[in-house]
C-alpha cells in the first residue's frame, strides 16, 4: 500500500513539473537573383553596368557623381494583400568572422569613408495587391570624389506579419520567418592592386553568450575583402608564459573597412583581477600576416560584474543555495505528506477492527 501511494505521489510530481516551451528564431536566406516564399518572390533586374553578370547580386561599375536606379520587380501570387518591408544595411563582420548584411548593432570601423545607408536609398515598405507584381525602386547616388576599393551592402525583403513555417527541434516548435537579402556592390576602379591591411584597436573583458571572455577588436582598414583569414589568441599573465586561455580559428572573412570583437572563452572559469597580455597572430591563404602583442587590465569592477553575470559560475550570491533549499523542501514535503497517509491509513485500519471487535456476537457458555 505505501509503495502504491509514494509512486502516485511522484507521479503527480512529476506531472505537475512538466513546462510545455515553445521558441521562435528568425532565420534569414540570402538571395541569388530571385526568391519564392508563399506568395511572395522577387526578381533582380540587372543593369548595363553590371560588372558580373553571372552573379545573382547587384555588383556595379560606377563613376564620381553618378546617379542611377535600380530595380527589383515584386510578386504577389496569394489572394490576399502583402506588405513587403524593406531595409538597407552596410556590410558588417561579426564576431565568427561571417559578413553579415541585415540590421544589426554593430559599428561602423573609423576607417569607413562611405555609409552604404548614405549611398542607397529606398522605401520602408511596399504594398502588394493581390495577383499583382510591382517594381522596387531603389536610388544609388555616388560620391563626387572618386574612391578605392567597393562600397558594399545588401537590401533586405521580408513580408510583414509573416505567420512562417513551423519546424520542430529538441526546445519545440520553431517559427521560421523568411528574410531575403541581395548583395549590392560598387567600385569604380581594379581592386586588385589594393594590398589589406588590418588595425588592432583594443584587448577587452567582456561577456561572450553570458560568459566570461577576453575579446579582441581588431579593423579592416582596406576598402576590399579579407578572405581565408585565420585568427590565433594566447592569454598570458603580464610578466609570465604560461598559456592561461587560447583559440583558434579558420575560414574567416571581413568586410571591407570593417571592425571584429574576436571572442577568446575563459573556459567557464572565473575573471581574476590582474595585469595580462595578448598575443594574436592573424595569417590569411594569400599569405599575408599581422603580429601583435597587447596588454590589458581586469580591474577589481570588471571581475565582479562579469562573475555575476556569467551562467556557467557557481555562484555565492544565494542563488544556487535558494535551488538546494527548494530540492530539499520539495523531499521533506514529500516525505511528511506520506507520512501523514500512513498515519491516516493505520487510524482507519484501527478503527475498522474495533468496529468489528463491537459487532461481533458474544459466545453462548
Amino acid at each position: 500500500m505505501l509503495k502504491k501511494v509514494a509512486i502516485k505521489l511522484l507521479g503527480l510530481l512529476y506531472i505537475a513539473a512538466i513546462i510545455v516551451v515553445s521558441a521562435e528564431s528568425v532565420q534569414a536566406e540570402a538571395s541569388k537573383g530571385s526568391q519564392n516564399s508563399g506568395g511572395f518572390s522577387y526578381e533582380v533586374i540587372l543593369p548595363e553596368n553590371q560588372h558580373n553578370p553571372e552573379a545573382g547580386y547587384f555588383d556595379l561599375k560606377v563613376t564620381p557623381g553618378q546617379k542611377q536606379k535600380l530595380q527589383i520587380k515584386m510578386r504577389n501570387t496569394a489572394e490576399k494583400e502583402t506588405t513587403v518591408l524593406v531595409s538597407l544595411n552596410g556590410a558588417k563582420t561579426n564576431s565568427n568572422g561571417v559578413i553579415e548584411y541585415g540590421e544589426n548593432k554593430m559599428k561602423n570601423d573609423a576607417s569607413l569613408k562611405y555609409d552604404f545607408k548614405d549611398i542607397v536609398t529606398g522605401p520602408k515598405e511596399v504594398v502588394l495587391a493581390p495577383k499583382s507584381e510591382k517594381m522596387l525602386d531603389l536610388e544609388v547616388t555616388v560620391p563626387d570624389a572618386s574612391f578605392e576599393g567597393y562600397i558594399t551592402g545588401a537590401v533586405s525583403l521580408s513580408e510583414k506579419d509573416q505567420e512562417g513555417l513551423d519546424s520542430k527541434s529538441d526546445e519545440g516548435m520553431i517559427k521560421n520567418k523568411f528574410v531575403y537579402q541581395t548583395g549590392i556592390q560598387l567600385s569604380e576602379g581594379d581592386t586588385d592592386q589594393i594590398k589589406p591591411d588590418l588595425k588592432l584597436n583594443k584587448v577587452y573583458p567582456e561577456l561572450n553568450n553570458y560568459r566570461n571572455s577576453i575579446f579582441i577588436n581588431f579593423s579592416n582598414i582596406q576598402p576590399i575583402y579579407v578572405n581565408d583569414m585565420t585568427v590565433e589568441v594566447q592569454i598570458m599573465g603580464k610578466g609570465s608564459d604560461e598559456v592561461l586561455y587560447d583559440t583558434k580559428k579558420a575560414k574567416m572573412r571581413m568586410a571591407p573597412n570593417t571592425l571584429i570583437d574576436f571572442p577568446v572563452s575563459m573556459n567557464g572559469e572565473k575573471m581574476v583581477p590582474g595585469d595580462y597580455r595578448a598575443k594574436i597572430l592573424v595569417t590569411t591563404k594569400a599569405g599575408d600576416r599581422w603580429q601583435w602583442e597587447q596588454g590589458f587590465k581586469i580591474t577589481d569592477e570588471d571581475a565582479d560584474k562579469f562573475n555575476e553575470q556569467d551562467l556557467t559560475l557557481v555562484q555565492e550570491s544565494g542563488i544556487d543555495w535558494v535551488l538546494i533549499a527548494s530540492v530539499v523542501g520539495g523531499i521533506l514535503a514529500l516525505v511528511f505528506i506520506i507520512f501523514i497517509l500512513i498515519r491516516l491509513m493505520k487510524k482507519n485500519t484501527k478503527k475498522k477492527k474495533s468496529k468489528r471487535k463491537t459487532s461481533s456476537p458474544k459466545k453462548k457458555k
